[in-house]
């Protein structure tokens, strides 16, 4: 027998007390700037606040998910009770669509339809996206229509080489695609050569979105990778601020063999823990 899983929610009072806090935030003698807010002034707060909770996702920091889980609740029902005080939708409206949306394009679990294979999964999510597309517009349904344009390049370049592989437009083997990564680089290094500033810019971007196909093929995510490389330079870089000052130096005033020398030495403290 399948266990249930828990509500996110022991409480049915939790949503309630949020949307009156916002209601009394926006309404008579309330707070102006809440006020005065629209979606379109929010928008970049919740990117922001998006992007910090990721942060403590990926620091595994329960406390700071929680408080960062709660600012994007916060201001995702702050944007939703704007737009049903204009009558546009309302949170139930809102909550049915996307359920019925999901049970719709599960059929494999809410229906009859079997699947054996990941890309047999794929491949019916995306043949049940295009109908739903066709549905609201005329003409072709375009593969990438819902492709956010404001993604951050990196993820951006992963979802579509994920969408295209998902109706079989990719390299046949790895193999293949390694050949076109060497194509990818040599076309960078004649650029770098003798072409223009755009040149160079187009043909590392080639590169660049090549590789991350290549990564996606692995089972690895650009962004992240590179996140965390991020994330292990600057600690290494603390470190060395750290060490340098420990004895009686500044960064600012070294060389760059002496900061080298100090680099190799929390690399190797690193390897052995």
């Amino acid at each position: 027998m399948r266990q249930r899983t828990p509500y996110v929610t022991r409480s049915n009072t939790a949503l309630p007390k949020i949307l009156h806090l916002i209601e009394r935030l926006v309404g008579p003698g309330g707070c102006p700037w809440d006020q005065q807010q629209t979606p379109e002034t929010l928008c970049d707060y919740l990117i922001e606040e998006c992007f910090e909770l990721v942060e403590a996702i990926r620091g595994k920091d329960r406390d700071e998910i929680r408080e960062e889980m709660g600012d994007v609740f916060f201001l995702l029902f702050f944007i939703a009770q704007w737009y049903a005080r204009k009558g546009a939708c309302s949170l139930d409206q809102i909550w049915e669509e996307n359920v019925a949306k999901m049970i719709r394009r599960h059929p494999h679990v809410f229906g009859d339809q079997t699947v054996t294979t990941t890309s047999e999964l794929y491949a019916n999510w995306e043949q049940i996206k295009k109908q739903e597309k066709a549905e609201k517009h005329s003409g072709p349904a375009r593969v990438f229509a819902s492709l956010p344009a404001s993604l951050p390049p990196l993820l951006r370049a992963y979802r579509i080489n994920a969408k295209a592989a998902r109706i079989g437009f990719t390299w046949d083997s790895d193999k293949d695609q390694e050949a076109q990564l060497g194509e990818e680089w040599e076309e960078w290094l004649e650029a770098q050569r003798s072409g223009t500033s755009e040149q160079q810019e187009e043909e590392f971007g080639d590169y660049l979105f090549a590789l991350t196909e290549y990564g996606r093929r692995h089972g690895l995510k650009a962004n992240t990778c590179l996140s965390r490389a991020n994330t292990k330079f600057l600690r290494r870089f603390e470190q060395l601020e750290d060490l340098a000052w420990s004895q009686g130096k500044d960064i600012a005033s070294m060389s760059l063999q002496e900061m080298d020398a100090l680099w190799d030495e929390i690399k190797a403290r690193e390897e052995q823990t």
